[in-house]
């Protein structure tokens, strides 16, 4: 299938070939025929599966096609859950309508001035991507102008929803002319994204792309067991170390914990940096663009950047804390394995976390390879029902860096879900 074939203008074609996309993935192949009709689209897809360009190619095809109402205020508005994903969303927007006419972007999120978003809020714009807070200040100060709105897209509504939005969207929804159309993206439509959703949409075309269908095949993934957070920090050093790392995102579980990490990853020799939500606009800003540009090497995040971080040299991905869910560690890993690279997802848990790793592998349908660290002393832990000490007769985990060992999958079999199931190594509580 090419683009051409869902009846794509010719502007957007163009745009796309000089970026290099080929063929388009499922969700495009789903959702842009159905916002070209006009349908209210209801899209389940996880990251790294092309749904940015499935909801803005349509949206810029649709604004292109159709004379604009007089006015101000923006045609199309794009609500996101964070400020990195809505400077990514607007960037991509940029890329795709380089060969449209007089297309006018902005994008309103907090830690910015207000006087320069006003400003913004008093043109007539195509395609405004903001998120739901700063938003929803400026439409209750009454800035905002929908008389010329046509289409809304909700994208990562279950990110915006986890963050406490779900007052804000519902707020600004109802603020929104009865005619649009509505798009909706989320990793999951379980529970209150459901509820949300039957009350916004109008018979949606539903569409599902399977979590083993968005996953990067290549991926390869794995999980070091540690007994306590000392050995983990030491652990995740030697790796930076030793491994051939290239740029790395570490995501931790609270953004304290995350300045921490980044000092000590600094003092061990690497060029590091911390990125979380109490950071000012202007620093957020900073950081990315040091990172983009290889001046930072490892990225100390928590998840306010697993969604709207596309860098193509990062090689792998360091779960330094375990996600809240399944969906999330799909979010994370995803920020490597980009632009037909290979990268590595590297897990570190507790004996006590193994039900949160087995959950990831149920979602992801794949298993994920226990391996120890060279220099690491481990044993194994409790099996299922087990109520002893694990036996030492069971053999020991393969150790990262035995790459003629008996066991260790061939080249190419991890990414693919191949790996065997080794009993993971011993792990104590470490929080």
């Amino acid at each position: 299938m090419s683009f051409a074939s869902l009846n794509l203008i010719p502007p957007l074609l163009r745009a796309l070939e000089g970026a290099g996309y080929e063929h388009p993935t499922p969700i495009q192949a789903s959702a842009i025929p159905a916002m070209l009709a006009g349908r209210d689209v209801m899209a389940c897809a996880q990251t790294g599966t092309g749904k940015t360009a499935a909801f803005l190619l349509p949206t810029l095809q649709r604004l292109e096609e159709r004379r604009a109402r007089p006015g101000r205020g923006p045609r199309a508005l794009v609500l996101t859950p964070t400020r990195e994903l809505a400077t990514q969303v607007k960037d991509a927007a940029s890329l795709y309508a380089k060969e449209l006419r007089h297309l006018q972007l902005g994008t309103i999120v907090g830690g910015v001035p207000y006087p320069a978003q006003q400003k913004l809020l008093m043109r007539p714009l195509d395609v405004l991507v903001a998120t739901p807070g700063r938003f929803l200040d400026h439409m209750e100060r009454g800035r905002v102008d929908f008389t010329r709105l046509e289409i809304v897209i909700l994208d990562e509504a279950d990110r915006m929803l986890d963050m406490g939005f779900l007052a804000d969207v519902e707020r600004i929804m109802a603020a929104m002319p009865a005619t649009r159309q509505t798009v909706m993206f989320s990793a999951t439509f379980e529970g209150s994204i459901a509820t949300l959703a039957g009350r916004l949409l109008k018979d949606p075309e539903r569409i599902r792309i399977a979590p083993t269908e968005a996953h990067n095949a290549k991926i390869a993934q794995h999980v070091h067991y540690v007994s306590d957070v000392t050995q983990k920090k030491a652990m995740l050093l030697a790796l930076l170390n030793e491994a051939p790392v290239g740029q790395a995102i570490v995501f931790t579980g609270t953004k304290h914990g995350a300045d921490r990490l980044a000092t000590a990853i600094g003092h061990s020799g690497h060029a590091a940096a911390a990125l979380h939500g109490d950071m000012r606009q202007g620093a957020r800003n900073r950081t990315l663009a040091q990172f983009r540009a290889g001046a930072v090497r490892v990225l100390v995040a928590t998840d306010v950047a697993a969604r709207g971080i596309d860098v193509a040299a990062i090689s792998h991905v360091f779960n330094y804390d375990l996600p809240r869910s399944a969906e999330d560690y799909v979010h994370r890993i995803g920020r490597t394995g980009r632009a037909g690279q290979s990268g590595q997802a590297v897990s570190f848990a507790t004996r006590a976390e193994r039900g949160a790793v087995k959950r990831i592998e149920r979602f992801t349908g794949q298993p994920i390879a226990a391996l120890a660290v060279a220099g690491f002393p481990v044993t194994e832990p409790l099996a299922d029902g087990e109520a002893g000490p694990a036996s030492a007769g069971r053999g020991r985990p393969q150790r990262a860096g035995d790459r003629n060992r008996p066991g260790r999958p061939r080249d190419g079999q991890g990414a693919q879900g191949g790996f065997a199931r080794r009993r993971p190594v011993d792990a104590a509580r470490a929080r």
